[in-house]
């Protein structure tokens, strides 16, 4: 089962059914769709995303799809075809959606299956009113196509294609595609007024009679289900309306899993100096545990254990990491030497290099000068200068890079941008604006994003005149002739950069204007500004600094970092390293 590129089409192989309801007629509809899997794909199977304890409904589909599958052995364990609780949403959202996306793709049950039918949420006794959203949210961070089942009971036609419609667009505005509607159960007399009522409706709406013997035992209920499945639905016309989707949708939690994805297929080693941050231990767990990198913690092992153990963690830490102590002579004698020799010219001795190397952040960069780790995360407890200044003097910018600038990953509901510079420079020149467009251009390639730059002012292509805006007038086209395969656009406001029906209006008719990805700002002070006030307002999950520009990469972290934020960042950091 592949993750979908972070920007494109995904070809489908799953598809979301959920009702806003929580009705039975739902079941009707998922034991019929496996059956109609079935006459396509050899090895059909099911994933809840969230299903209460002791429910039965899930082992309901997990024999429907077996029944149908063509090959053995895909759908064997319940627990693994289960991503959490309903509580677990209703506490935590943001933890919950993650969590549901890693157990869908490290699912080894679902890895042996073609296609999976994802079944939304049961009826519960809880009242939660986010549910339907959440269930929206759901299949657009499983990049999924959707199916929606409608109640028919008690409804005129009028109530139903009203149903049908608010529904619909509620899954379309999280940006999940919808494919087809089903109205299960639904009597003849409202099937025939339902169908004049929507006769120019976009999508296909299929009406199901109800399933009279869902309440029996599962064999009898899934002859049931199919035979009312059957005698509504052609499978050609649902497998047809199936194929015919395609999502490009990248969530905050789909992007997080990838990450860890691209971390893993080539594992790096990251050190990490702030070895007493107990953030810092609870991130490696976690990594470690998924053997998503591996990682060297600084510190005595002995106390670092003993702290891990007072938090609770598991045995990932004692069993995987490594401990490096600064007190080490084996390795503190070759840094000194190592340190000395690069900066020497700067009045460096070898006591000024032994007291300096008591700073765990000049340390931790020393052991990736010398090869013992690929890259380095570090400002849990340190301010960003702490972080880069040592990198700056040890570790040194690419030959082809002047400066290093910070940017932020910034994964919004529905696609991921990049922002730039919000962490290093105060106030770039154009020649640096343009050297920041490149370098955040190469910051999104490398995590699966096609950049298009803009260059951002108060004026866009002309609009305003001032010398912000002759600033980064220059600055774009300086990026232009030094780096002709970048797509670029400046100087331009942000609005018009966002927004293709804004573009329209105001960049006239410029191919990259409405569609940028990676937003330079003018100043530390707009980056700085600009990332936090979307991180804060939008819900936007901000991903950083990466510090680019940099021989080995190098990573900040917010002193206000929480534990999700550190493993982003290691994450990163990993992939940064791949290169």
């Amino acid at each position: 089962m592949e993750i979908a590129p972070l920007h494109g089409n995904r070809t489908p192989d799953r598809l979301y059914l959920f009702s806003p309801e929580g009705g039975a007629g739902r079941d009707t509809v998922a034991v019929g769709l496996l059956k109609s899997l079935s006459t396509k794909f050899s090895s059909p199977s099911v994933f809840r995303p969230a299903s209460a304890h002791g429910e039965h409904t899930t082992d309901l589909f997990l024999a429907a799809a077996r029944a149908y599958e063509k090959t053995s052995g895909a759908n064997e364990h319940h627990e693994a075809h289960i991503g959490v609780k309903p509580r677990e949403i209703r506490e935590n959202t943001a933890d919950a959606r993650l969590d549901i996306v890693t157990k869908f793709y490290e699912s080894d049950d679902l890895k042996k299956a073609d296609y999976t039918l994802i079944v939304g949420s049961d009826y519960t006794p809880v009242a939660y009113p986010g549910k339907m959203l959440n269930n929206s949210l759901i299949a657009a961070d499983l990049q999924s196509s959707v199916i929606v089942t409608v109640e028919g009971t008690g409804r005129t036609a009028y109530e139903l294609s009203e149903t049908i419609k608010a529904s619909v667009a509620a899954v379309e505005g999280t940006g999940s595609p919808v494919v087809g509607v089903f109205v299960s159960p639904c009597s003849p007399e409202l099937k025939a007024a339902a169908t004049a009522e929507l006769k120019d409706y976009e999508l296909p709406v299929w009406y199901v009679a109800d399933a009279e013997a869902a309440e029996l035992d599962t064999d009898a209920a899934i002859v049931a289900q199919t035979s009312a499945y059957e005698s509504a639905v052609d499978d050609t016309d649902v497998l047809t309306a199936i194929a015919s989707s395609v999502t490009t949708v990248v969530t905050p939690a789909c992007f997080q899993y990838s990450l860890l994805a691209m971390a893993k297929s080539d594992k790096k080693k990251i050190v990490l100096p702030e070895g007493d941050d107990d953030r810092i231990l609870q991130a490696a767990d976690y990594l470690l545990s998924r053997d998503v990198a591996d990682v060297v913690i600084v510190g005595e092992k002995a106390d670092i254990l003993a702290q891990a153990e007072g938090l609770n963690l598991g045995s990932a830490i004692a069993d995987k990491a490594t401990f490096q102590s600064m007190n080490d002579k084996t390795v503190l004698d070759p840094m000194i030497e190592e340190l000395v020799k690069l900066r020497g010219h700067k009045g460096m001795t070898p006591e000024k290099a032994a007291s300096t190397l008591q700073d765990p952040s000049y340390f931790g960069t020393m052991l990736i000068q010398l090869g013992l780790a690929d890259g380095m995360v570090s400002g849990a407890k340190h301010s960003t200068a702490n972080t880069v200044r040592p990198a700056l003097q040890i570790i040194k910018t690419n030959p082809d890079d002047h400066l290093v600038s910070g940017a932020f990953l910034m994964c919004m509901e529905d696609r991921v941008n990049v922002f730039a510079d919000c962490a290093i420079n105060l106030n770039p020149n154009s020649e640096q604006l343009a050297e920041i467009a490149r370098q955040s251009a190469r910051t999104a390639e490398a995590f699966g994003i096609d950049p298009v730059v803009g260059m951002l002012t108060y004026s866009t292509l002309g609009s305003g005149s001032g010398p912000d805006v002759d600033l980064v007038t220059e600055g774009e086209k300086i990026a232009e002739e030094n780096y002709p395969d970048l797509k670029v656009v400046g100087p331009i406001q942000f609005d018009a950069a966002w927004d293709p029906v804004v573009a329209e209006k105001k960049a006239n008719g410029n191919p990259y204007a409405g569609h940028v990805n990676t937003f330079i700002f003018p100043s530390l002070s707009a980056g700085n500004i600009g990332y936090k006030a979307v991180q804060r307002t939008s819900g936007a999950v901000a991903i950083g600094p990466v510090l680019q520009g940099l021989r080995k990469p190098v990573n900040d972290l917010s002193r206000g970092a929480l534990t999700r934020d550190i493993v982003n960042t290691i994450a990163l950091t990993a992939i940064s390293a791949q290169k």
